[in-house]
Formats: C-alpha cells, structure tokens, sequence
C-alpha cells in the first residue's frame, strides 16, 4: 500500500474558508491565507481549494483569491471551481498551482479531461465527482453524480462516470457525498468502496469525516487512497499529527511527519 494522504479541504465563498452540512447552512470556517499556513506547517500532504459558488455563479475561479494563497502555501495544492478551458488552466497553473479540479465542466464537456491531459500532464488533473444515493424505484442510479454545487441532479452512475473520467486522462478522483457532507458521521463507505474498485487511480475520499475511525475506514473499508477533511481539522477537533500517528498505529502508511 502507497502512503495514505491527510488533506485538508479550503471550501471558499466571498474569499473565506466556509462550512456547511450538505452543501447548505454555509458558516464562516477561518481565513484562507492563515489556513494555508498553518496546514503546511502542520504537515498536511497537500491542500485542495474549491471556490464553491464559482459553476453556480456561472463564473471563472477568482483568481485573487487563488494568488494569496499559492504566495504562502508550501504543499503541493489543487484548484477547483469554476474551471471550464485550458485557458483557465493555464492562468492557474501561472500562480503556481499544483493541480486543477473539473467537476460540472467535466460533466457537460467530456473532451476537456482528455485535453487537459494531453496539454498538461495526467497528474495535474483531478476530476471532482459530488454524488449522493437514491432510494430504489426512482428510476436513477443507485449512486448519481451531482454537478453545480451538487444542486443539479444528472443521472450518471457514479461508477460508470469514474470509469469513463479514467479512460479520457483524469490522473485522479476527489469523490464527495452530498449525503455525507459536514455531518461528520463517516465518509459514505459504499459509494467510495465502489467508485475506488472501479479505476484504478487514485481516489480521495472526502465528506463525512468526524472522528480519527472514520480516516481509517475510508483506507481499509472504502480503499481510499487519501482522506480529504474540512470541518474536523478547521475547528481543531483533529490535528493533521493526530490523524497520521493514528493511522500508522493501526498499520496504514502514511507520508513522514512534519509538523513543528
């Protein structure tokens, strides 16, 4: 087994870090810039920041935002929201940004994976997948994929969508359920388990987390390849040392220790 990766998750609106429970009820988390630096000092992996409202608002990733915090982290660091051309690309990639993340723009142009792969390498592309379950007799997936702020139902199963972001050149899956989000009763095992058997690169597990059980469940249940966090680690009730000498306890690998 790879090591596992701790990464925290910067969800920003109107230039703050914030938290919500399902995608809703957003509240004022901390600053990005302050966030940045503390999760690189205290040995966070990497860093994802999403700027959340950008698809809804039918708008480009502000790129102010990104810049401030591309000037003080020190970790390897993901931008999402809002990106829907090589050209976006492109100018995020100039600030210093690691990786960039497709979500709805994946959904609705397929092509832009396996351009942005060709252009940019299959390692600095993630695609983000928002899913939630649905009751049977619905006539949807059992597990669908959600685009726009998870506020768009699709009628993609998850699985098949995974498969397919794979073959066009995604290098990696940052999977979050809408169902689990800021609940902190643990990642959705069932959905994460089967997106994670279905590709064969790398899965982030991310929404849900609320104890250092779950980090561990999300790697030995749901074979995650990384944990993404927000809530727990922005309000201090799990530290990123905490999470990584908890996980090699148990026999996980994680990447050394940094904190200081």
């Amino acid at each position: 087994m790879k090591p596992v990766k701790i990464i925290p998750c910067l969800d920003i609106k109107d230039g703050r870090v914030v938290k919500g429970i399902k995608f809703v009820d957003l509240k004022d988390a901390r600053d990005p810039v302050e966030a940045a630096i503390s999760y690189s000092r205290a040995g966070a992996d990497e860093l994802v920041f999403l700027d959340i409202a950008a698809s809804v608002e039918k708008r480009a990733t502000r790129l102010e935002w990104v810049k401030k915090v591309a000037e003080v982290v020190t970790i390897p660091f993901t931008v999402g929201g809002g990106i829907s051309t090589l050209e976006d690309m492109e100018r995020l990639f100039g600030l210093g940004v690691d990786k960039i993340s497709i979500n709805t723009a994946a959904v609705k142009n397929p092509q832009l994976i396996k351009d942005a792969s060709r252009k940019f390498g299959r390692e600095k592309v993630v695609v983000a997948i928002d899913g939630r379950g649905n009751a049977e007799g619905k006539g949807l997936p059992h597990f669908e994929v959600l685009i726009n702020g998870g506020n768009e139902s699709t009628g993609i199963d998850i699985t098949e969508w995974a498969k397919r972001v794979e073959a066009l050149g995604a290098g990696e899956i940052l999977l979050t359920s809408k169902d689990r989000d800021g609940t902190k009763q643990g990642y959705d095992i069932e959905m994460t388990r089967a997106v994670s058997e279905a590709v064969s690169i790398p899965v982030v597990a991310s929404g849900g987390a609320g104890t250092l059980e779950h980090l561990y469940d999300a790697v030995t249940k749901a074979k995650a390849s990384a944990v993404l966090c927000a809530s727990v680690f922005h309000f201090g009730e799990i530290k990123i040392k905490e999470a990584k000498e908890y996980l090699k306890g148990k026999g996980i690998p994680v990447i050394g220790d940094k904190a200081r």
